[in-house]
């Protein structure tokens, strides 16, 4: 496993209260790590972490609070800073939302559809980093990591949900530029963007009352994950039971192509496009993308 998995390291992770954020909050508990947990529903946070309790060994906090909000994140700041003073060693940020226009407007009409995705999508993920960077620097040698949660529809693009798309593109951007900054200055503190697939959460839960076949459990995505980034693997693009990585990279090349080949934007789901997409992507079957 990475090294940051070990006894007395101590995890900070938002969206806890279920789905992705419990399975590697439960992950992090097994391997001896305090657990800071943070998400906005307090009811579920604390029905989640009763199987995550305080022992001799390592210590479990749960701390409520709005991932958009500079001010929560303060509080919780210094909640840290008197609690865990060695500091953070993995940070995950991971609370995400799923808004729909309101109703009777479309994504072009409602701005306020844009503003509420990306204060949690986005703005969340850099309110922690802006938080939490300096603790998670402070030296160079103490084995650290973040990982920041982002999504195959912030690569792909598929239509549908523009501004959830238009958040997790942001998160990808992020992630590779924090990467890029922290390879030099702290080489000891490796970032990782988790692209999870068809991944049956909370979110998922909504349309469907229980996991589709098709779907991987939270725990398989937390599982596929540390062994990424045990490998050092910055990309860490999931497969499910659907669509496998060779897949994934192929309709992430062909997305690409529409750019580079002068097509018209998201070819794979135009109509006059969708059958030259399919075949393209079939075509691509078997070479390295």
């Amino acid at each position: 496993m990475h090294a940051v998995f070990r006894p007395g390291a101590t995890a900070l992770i938002t969206g806890a209260a279920s789905g992705i954020g419990l399975a590697t909050a439960k992950l992090c508990y097994s391997q001896g790590m305090n657990l800071i947990l943070g998400d906005v529903n307090e009811e579920a946070l604390s029905a989640a972490t009763t199987a995550l309790p305080s022992n001799p060994n390592n210590k479990t906090s749960t701390f409520v609070f709005d991932v958009s909000s500079l001010s929560d994140w303060k509080r919780l700041q210094e909640y840290v800073c008197s609690t865990h003073p060695d500091g953070i060693d993995f940070l995950m940020l991971n609370a995400g939302v799923s808004h729909r226009p309101a109703a009777e407007k479309t994504p072009w009409t409602d701005p306020e559809y844009f503003q509420k995705t990306f204060a949690v999508n986005t703005f969340g993920y850099t309110n922690g980093i802006a938080t939490f960077i300096d603790s998670i620097t402070r030296d160079k040698t103490t084995p650290r990591a973040i990982v920041l949660t982002g999504s195959k529809q912030g690569i792909t693009n598929p239509p549908g949900n523009p501004a959830y798309n238009a958040s997790k593109s942001a998160v990808k951007t992020i992630a590779e530029h924090l990467s890029f900054s922290l390879h030099e200055s702290n080489p000891n503190v490796t970032v990782h963007l988790l692209v999870p697939g068809f991944t049956y959460t909370g979110l998922v839960a909504q349309y469907f009352p229980s996991k589709p076949d098709g779907a991987w459990t939270s725990e398989q995505v937390v599982s596929f994950m540390s062994g990424k980034m045990a490998q050092g693997v910055f990309y860490i693009l999931c497969p499910d039971n659907e669509v496998t990585e060779d897949l994934d990279q192929r309709r992430i090349a062909w997305a690409y192509g529409d750019m580079i080949h002068g097509r018209p934007a998201l070819t794979r789901w135009r109509s006059d496009w969708k059958e030259k997409a399919a075949e393209g992507i079939e075509a691509m079957k078997g070479e390295k993308p």
